[in-house]
């Protein structure tokens, strides 16, 4: 009797063991080899742009192949909104952090949480601000940014020859995101000089970055600010040039410009800079509506970010190619920065479309 009480329970132990094996084997949380799979929180501003949607796709996909979890999550423009889904993501216990902040001035307590729960953070595209938890950053040149528009307008009315003057407006990026300060100081950077010299005349007198900021990036703002510009300043005389910094602010310009007859054979679209390279802008360009687009490779930035993270993860040496340059007001966040280059109706198809980041579909009226 006692044997066969001893060999019942040494089944039913047996038993027990297996079933947990089974349950260990089956979580799902384990990468071949017995490693946990490491989940990585991305927070994006928003899908009103459609470039904040690329990013997170690329970023998504790149970190699957190598075989993290994600978990990608879009805050529609709402500072609220995002602080919210960060905390949500740090109660989870993700891994890391990749955070392109809608105001980078707003998300220093979330990210306060974030390094008291050792969990690092990359700031994506935009800087953190005044944020001691941020430990990298991975963006383009955002200062060249601007140089490249400014130099486009240079170039295009031939000011080293020609006296003017010329006409142009100024037009800024959101005012509380870092990035739109540098693109704005990288253009005024190669168009001061020419505006000190009267070669180049801002007629509506808004050359503080304050008045021109448009928020949110938003394009029926600018399309009401150039409508105002036109009716107040240009009743009589031609605009030459408008500095855009992005694609959303030169569909606003365009749509107004075309409200007043520009765009005709007897009024000419002026030069209009842009960013992003959407596919309604590249549409613009290759109809003569927007003159330019500065194309910042999202799938590279995603690439260099999801990089990055593993060399995190894996506690190697992160590569960084700025140590100087960006000061978040509490320490200043190495750095990995990507080149931008300019599209325009000239060279879009080797740039854009050669390159995989549009289809020839998608810019085709």
């Amino acid at each position: 009797m006692k044997m066969k009480l001893k060999k019942l329970m040494l089944v039913v132990s047996t038993l027990a063991v297996s079933l947990l094996l089974v349950a260990c084997g089956s979580s799902g949380d384990k990468k071949e080899g017995g490693s946990e799979t490491k989940t990585i929180g991305i927070s994006m501003p928003s899908k009103a742009l459609e470039r904040w949607e690329k990013d997170g796709n690329f970023m998504k996909d790149q970190f699957e192949k190598k075989d993290y979890k994600t978990d990608v999550q879009y805050a529609q423009d709402s500072v609220p909104t995002q602080v919210s889904q960060i905390e949500n993501m740090i109660t989870k216990n993700v891994d890391v952090l990749v955070i392109a902040p809608i105001d980078g001035e707003a998300l220093s307590d979330v990210v306060a949480k974030a390094k008291k729960q050792d969990i690092p953070v990359l700031a994506y595209d935009r800087l953190i601000m005044h944020a001691e938890g941020v430990d990298y950053y991975a963006t383009f040149d955002n200062f060249k940014v601007g140089v490249l528009q400014g130099q486009f307008i240079v170039d295009k009315l031939n000011l080293e020859k020609e006296a003017g003057p010329f006409n142009i407006e100024l037009f800024g990026g959101a005012p509380d995101d870092n990035n739109a300060k540098f693109f704005f100081d990288g253009a005024m950077s190669i168009l001061q000089p020419y505006i000190d010299d009267k070669k180049l005349v801002v007629k509506s007198g808004q050359t503080d970055f304050n008045k021109i900021a448009i928020k949110n990036w938003d394009g029926a703002t600018a399309q009401a600010r150039m409508d105002n510009l036109l009716s107040s300043a240009y009743t009589k005389d031609q605009v030459d040039a408008v500095l855009a910094p992005n694609d959303a602010i030169a569909v606003g310009v365009v749509s107004s410009l075309k409200g007043v007859g520009y765009g005709k054979e007897d009024r000419k679209m002026p030069i209009i800079t842009g960013q992003d390279a959407e596919a309604a802008s590249v549409k613009s360009i290759i109809a003569e509506e927007q003159t330019m687009t500065v194309f910042k490779n999202t799938q590279k930035l995603a690439e260099a970010a999801v990089k990055m993270v593993d060399e995190m993860v894996a506690g190697e040496k992160v590569e960084v190619n700025d140590k100087d340059t960006y000061d978040n007001g509490k320490k200043v966040v190495p750095t990995y920065l990507l080149e931008p280059v300019v599209a325009d109706k000239d060279n879009y198809k080797e740039i854009l479309i050669d390159s995989g980041y549009l289809k020839e579909s998608e810019v085709k009226k």
